[in-house]
């Protein structure tokens, strides 16, 4: 069984994973850019928007982390995050968050498990002596360096510096017995072009033969391959044969052949930051065994737990954000069908009284939790201000050509009235959206089922399907349905125009 969390990986890793029990931890968290990140639904008639996630960080929202830093037993650590306060407290807040899920981090991880960090030059010094103070200095494999792109960015990007074009991602090991399995890559067509004479035995490059034994020169001189110098003093060559090279070389730290994903390439999901699956691939496939457990505490849009499935690994994915763990259910069932291990999806709502609870602490979190339940894009995350009716928004297929937009609107409050009902009213025809779905904690009321009834059915086929419906958070847990075609398309069929590179859009 695998598993997705929704929560906050401090507590999630802390009642749930047990010590050294994961073989390879990979993660991606936010950077500490001081910006928001958003992703966009957009077609011919719908553009609506929401909060991808949140990359700012301060005292405040990370004041739970902040009582806990009193209580670190590692006193370097603690002195180190003291001495960053004075020093860089414009990233003091991030490091306090970020240090105390290492830890815990570390504390999952198997001794024959490895630890990669995900980040940009911006933080990466600073992390690097957190990760330091955690694994131990001996413990560091290497700083990889990810040139994402061969392009030098915007002209804005390069104005009085150098294009910032990579990011670093930091590896560590428990010990020194780490799982390992060197990377390797084909022969780049540069290299290739080095086999540019040719025999009667095949293409070959002039390699110097530097130190040697009489027993080596004579075989090469026996077999023909041994190449004389030209000048007086100069060494001797060998033939290097392209048919006796393995075709593969090992890879270094310095990751040149893998670019970020193309604004139009089939894996692009729309969500800001997702990495290409090829760097995963390399990162699984060369810290982990098949059936090794990988363990993503900022999954995001899912990469970590979508190649891990592909290369038969157990994994566990966390995010605090629902809609990231929607995306990431319906990207793995859309990926694998039929052939996806089983998983389990952890932290949501299992009863009334918890979906009550949930609204309570988080009215955000409690919408796009519902809303992710039928499959619809949240359009609203951790976003104040007035919702203007709409809360979501589902595509169905009704044929191959045709299709069918439904409004979602979600209520977590103990009262509704009949205004909430004319605002689903009223988005409907602003979007084109030919079905409203109006989804409500409180029972509604006599007026409000009035008009609901009186906007009739909307007909497809032999199909009718209600242009109006709503649903109680209590008739959901009862199992009652809604009446919706069948083929939800919302995210299958999403295609994305990118952004820049920070950002993208989901077009349907």
């Amino acid at each position: 069984m695998n598993y997705l969390y929704l929560g906050d990986c401090l507590n999630v890793l802390q009642d749930y994973v047990k010590d050294e029990s994961v073989d390879l931890v990979y993660i991606d968290p936010p950077f500490n850019s001081k910006r928001n990140y958003n992703v966009f639904f957009h077609d011919k008639e719908i553009q609506v928007q929401r909060l991808a996630f949140e990359d700012t960080w301060s005292l405040k929202n990370v004041n739970d982390s902040m009582q806990q830093l009193d209580t670190l037993q590692n006193e370097h650590l603690y002195h180190l995050l003291r001495a960053y306060q004075d020093i860089a407290p414009q990233v003091f807040p991030y490091l306090v968050m970020m240090t105390l899920r290492i830890l815990e981090l570390h504390r999952v991880l198997k001794p024959t498990g490895s630890f990669y960090l995900h980040c940009d030059p911006t933080a990466s010094h600073y992390l690097k002596t957190g990760c330091d103070a955690v694994f131990g200095v001996r413990n560091f494999r290497n700083e990889i360096t990810w040139k994402r792109t061969p392009f030098n960015g915007s002209s804005k990007s390069r104005a009085k510096q150098l294009p910032r074009n990579h990011d670093v991602i930091l590896f560590y090991s428990k010990r020194e017995d780490n799982i390992w399995n060197p990377p390797s890559t084909s022969y780049s067509e540069e290299y290739l072009k080095r086999f540019k004479w040719h025999d009667e035995r095949g293409y070959y490059r002039k390699t110097l033969l530097k130190t040697y034994s009489q027993e080596t020169f004579e075989r090469l001189k026996e077999a023909g391959r041994l190449i004389e110098p030209t000048k007086k003093g100069a060494r001797y060559s060998y033939k290097q044969y392209l048919e006796d090279s393995k075709g593969i070389t090992l890879v270094d730290d310095i990751w040149s052949d893998i670019n970020m994903i193309n604004p139009v390439a089939k894996e692009r999901l729309g969500y800001p930051t997702q990495k290409p699956k090829t760097l995963l691939e390399r990162i699984i496939q060369a810290s982990s065994n098949e059936g090794d457990l990988v363990l993503d505490a900022f999954c995001g849009c899912g990469t970590t737990v979508d190649v891990a499935e592909g290369l038969r690994r157990r994994w566990l994915g966390i995010d605090i954000s629902p809609f990231a763990i929607s995306l990431i259910k319906h990207r793995l069932q859309g990926t694998y069908q039929g052939d996806l291990a089983r998983f389990e999806i952890r932290g949501i709502p299992t009863d009334e009284n918890s979906a009550v609870k949930l609204w309570e602490q988080n009215a955000f979190a409690f919408q796009d939790w519902w809303i992710m339940e039928f499959g619809a894009f949240s359009t609203m995350f951790g976003k104040k201000g007035a919702d203007k009716g709409i809360d979501g928004i589902a595509v169905y297929a009704i044929s191959k050509a045709d299709k069918l937009n439904a409004a979602f609107q979600v209520k977590g409050g103990q009262k509704v009235q009949s205004k909430d009902i004319d605002a689903l009213l009223g988005a409907m025809v602003k979007h084109k959206c030919e079905l409203g779905v109006f989804l409500t904690r409180a029972e509604p009321t006599r007026p409000m089922l009035e008009t609901i009834a009186k906007q009739g059915y909307h007909k497809v086929g032999n199909h009718h399907y209600p242009k109006l419906q709503i649903l109680t958070l209590q008739e959901f847990f009862a199992g009652q349905q809604l009446k919706l075609p069948k083929e939800n398309v919302t995210f299958k069929s999403a295609e994305v125009i990118g952004k820049g590179g920070e950002q993208a859009e989901l077009k349907v």
